[in-house]
């Protein structure tokens, strides 16, 4: 049986690039609910990081994955997310 792996590396900026992650604290609660919500949603992730205003996932595709679903699944819910607690105000 074959065996493929596929790694993405997603890059993507806060809204005019703005420093919206300006904290240590804020950036890692940003990740860690990154990495929850893919657990959640069985998207591996390898690895979340970034700066202040942006962010690099790095995500193994699985077999019934697509790149604009899982990029969809992680940036659109991790925005309406952040913007639900208020955490860019």
């Amino acid at each position: 049986m074959p065996f493929i792996k596929i790694y993405i590396h997603f890059v993507w900026s806060t809204k005019n690039r703005e420093a919206l992650f300006n904290t240590k604290e804020t950036r890692q609660m940003v990740w860690q609910h990154i990495r929850e919500n893919a657990k959640e949603k069985d998207i591996f992730i390898d690895c979340v990081n970034g700066y202040s205003d942006h962010c690099h996932c790095l995500v193994s595709l699985g077999v019934d994955q697509t790149i604009q679903k899982i990029m969809h699944l992680i940036k659109g819910e991790s925005s309406f997310w952040i913007n639900k607690q208020k955490i860019t105000e």
